[in-house]
């Protein structure tokens, strides 16, 4: 009898490393997560900063404790994949952290090494990118977002010691975890593409826009510090398997096959949008196939949301990164749309209302969870008022949902959060009120994104959600009446991404010593997702013709509220001068 078959999936998130054990048809038999420090500046709001060795340590402890809560050996584990945010890892060249804090410790070795994706402090070296008219703009949508790592790394190098910069590496945090698993330097066409300014169908790296904007070492060394080698597709194994240090670390065996990384908004769009679907708890006759990806928008909901679709040619969207050739597909191109704060807007809107401590006490007295308190509180509102639907309760108040700026599709950092229709009213109702618009408004920039997509050349047909967000039921319907099309909700909302790293480790395992062409790869690792995705439950569009019509001159609404804070904020600049 062959020995049973299990893959591990690392998921880095924004606060917290999980790993996941997966059986060979998907099933999740044990997962653990470890909490990560994450550094702020009480002087400068835009700084985040973390550690690859913190995160490293949480990783080994979370695989032990998956290892043992399944009774599973390490012989057992066949393969394993690695998602993290888009985050820049610094290393020296032996693969040691070197400090990215301004101050006197910058480019010394030490554990803060992590300039975290939400790091808004590489505004001025974005502006400068910006101005290039390099071709590498027309591949992030026309600007780069001040998030990617060029602008990072950018920072770091007009910041930096020179003698120091020059012993650095710079990772995307799935390149580095590879490396750290491995030993071997080899970059996933995922995060570089991506986050790191190579574009695939130009022959890779650009070497008169990193001289333009002042990188021109990176020319000089061959792109040595930002990876020299050929690049991956994804789950393609890295090189020879888990090092012999890593192994012993992790209690796995040496020469585990590693997959290569992806981003972790790459790794919910792997583990959901092969899934067939429930209809009112029927299973959809539908097997879908590579061809149907390109309808199915996957938004990975957390802290912060990514839209990502795949397409067969470029389509090439203003404020939407992307189009990437090869980052998952070889032969497909993706792109990202984004917004930076959601749940994250969410949690600010309910936390910082006077209402607040009113709402922790009734969860505590209920034993419920505070959004579940908040829609009962808008459902006796609603019939209060008489009001048909939550849009109509709330039709006179208006927000718009940029507090920390907009990723897509306007790609303007200086974007701000307004609301209009506040009256003098700061009781648990109005609490309850302004969660509603919170959402509402989530859902009209969902819609903004997926129309500015569409009206570019993609044919977006349904939405396939991951993430905390998939549990909130109410705002899952409002994405499926706002943008009048279906939202298909995975098995489990937690699971999703870790799904998708595992699915790397199994490809890496099959594909380990094969020669396998672009189409093959691509078939190949279609199938492992169709095996390994279980069954999604589908939220149909369900807007009476009133909500309708409401919703329809909300987003009216929602666009104007775009224009109008664009020209105030030029009025002032002018009237500044």
């Amino acid at each position: 009898m062959s020995q049973p078959a299990y893959y591990i999936g690392i998921d880095v998130g924004t606060g917290s490393v999980r790993a996941g054990l997966v059986k060979h048809d998907g099933t999740l038999v044990a997962t653990h997560t470890e909490e990560t420090i994450t550094w702020r500046d009480p002087e400068d709001h835009r700084i985040f900063e973390q550690s690859t060795n913190n995160i490293w340590a949480g990783m080994c402890t979370s695989i032990k404790a998956c290892l043992q809560e399944a009774k599973v050996a390490p012989s057992e584990v066949k393969g394993i994949g690695f998602d993290a945010t888009c985050s820049l890892a610094v290393s020296d060249t032996n693969g040691e952290p070197v400090v990215v804090t301004k101050g006197d410790h910058l480019g010394q070795n030490g554990d803060r090494n992590i300039i975290l994706w939400a790091d808004h402090r590489a505004e001025k070296e974005a502006e400068l990118i910006n101005s290039t008219g390099s071709v590498v703009l027309d591949y992030v949508g026309g600007t780069m977002s001040l998030e990617m790592e060029i602008p990072k790394t950018l920072w770091l190098k007009r910041h930096m010691k020179p003698e120091l910069f020059k012993r650095c590496q710079f990772f995307d945090l799935p390149d580095f975890l590879t490396y750290r698993a491995t030993g071997y330097n080899r970059r996933s066409c995922c995060s570089v593409a991506c986050k790191c300014s190579y574009v695939p169908t130009k022959d890779g790296w650009q070497p008169d826009f990193f001289q333009k904007i002042g990188l021109s070492e990176f020319v000089e060394n061959k792109f040595e510090q930002l990876g020299r080698e050929e690049v991956l597709t994804a789950g393609m194994p890295v090189g020879n398997g888990l090092s012999k240090k890593a192994a012993e670390e992790t209690g796995l065996l040496e020469g585990t096959p590693i997959g290569s990384g992806v981003i972790d908004a790459y790794a919910g769009w792997l583990g959901t949008v092969a899934a067939r679907y429930k209809v009112n708890g029927k299973l959809s006759d539908e097997v879908p196939s590579l061809d149907e990806s390109r309808h199915r928008l996957a938004a990975v909901a957390g802290t912060s949301t990514c839209h990502i679709v795949q397409s067969p040619e470029g389509v090439f969207v203003n404020g939407v990164w992307g189009p990437y050739k090869d980052v998952v597909f070889p032969g497909w191109w993706m792109n990202e749309g984004g917004q930076s704060s959601t749940g994250q807007l969410i949690d600010f809107m309910i936390t910082t209302h006077p209402a607040y401590p009113i709402l922790k006490e009734l969860a505590e007295k209920q034993k419920t969870n505070i959004h579940e308190v908040l829609h009962t509180e808008l459902e006796k509102l609603q019939k209060e008022e008489g009001a048909e639907n939550l849009t109509e309760l709330t039709k006179d108040v208006h927000f718009y949902p940029d507090l920390h700026g907009n990723r897509s599709p306007l790609a303007d950092p200086r974007m701000r959060g307004s609301i209009v229709g506040l009256t003098l009213d700061s009781n648990f109702g109005d609490l309850a009120r302004k969660f509603n618009v919170t959402m509402e408004a989530i859902a009209l920039q969902t819609r903004h994104i997926v129309d500015q997509m569409n009206e570019k050349g993609h044919t977006i047909r349904s939405i396939y959600m991951s993430g905390g967000q998939a549990k909130n039921a109410m705002l899952m319907q409002l994405f499926a009446n706002t943008c009048s099309m279906p939202v298909v909700l995975p098995q489990s909302s937690g699971a999703a991404v870790v799904l998708g790293a595992a699915m790397l480790g199994r490809f890496a395992a099959e594909a380990q010593g094969k020669h396998l062409d672009k189409d093959q790869r691509g078939q190949a690792l279609w199938e492992i997702m169709v095996e390994m995705t279980p069954p999604g439950s589908m939220v149909e569009p369900a807007a009476s013709p009133k909500e309708k019509k409401l919703l329809e001159a909300k987003y009216k609404i929602f666009r104007e509220a775009i224009d109008i804070q664009r020209r105030w904020r030029k009025e002032m600049e002018a009237a500044n001068q």
